[in-house]
């Protein structure tokens, strides 16, 4: 099993993305969480197409956390079907793997 992954979540604005990445780091559930302004999607919502400037949110963290991450970006989300996926991180630098380890919990 991957220890380590990467989680994307997508916001509708920057306070809220702000919000979510400030809880995430506050708890310990991340070692890092980039923010990435004017991100632009296009995705299939009620029927409709969508076309929407949202902002990214990267999170390294521990897999086991996800868990926990899910709950809390869903609480603070204002979004009903909110972007919480997670990817493997297949390898890299052990120093950086190490760090993430001493900034999360679990």
């Amino acid at each position: 099993m991957t220890k380590y992954i990467v989680v994307f979540i997508t916001c509708p604005s920057r306070e809220e993305a702000d919000k979510i990445a400030n809880a995430v780091i506050a708890k310990n559930f991340a070692a890092c969480v980039n923010i990435i302004d004017n991100v632009r999607s296009i995705f299939h919502w009620q029927e409709k197409v969508e076309d929407a400037d949202e902002v990214l949110l990267i999170a390294k963290t521990k897999a086991k956390l996800l868990d926990e991450i899910i709950p809390l970006v869903k609480q603070l989300h204002s979004y009903d079907l909110p972007e919480i996926i997670a990817v493997p991180i297949l390898g890299g630098s052990e120093d950086y793997l190490n760090w993430i380890d001493a900034e999360t919990t679990l």
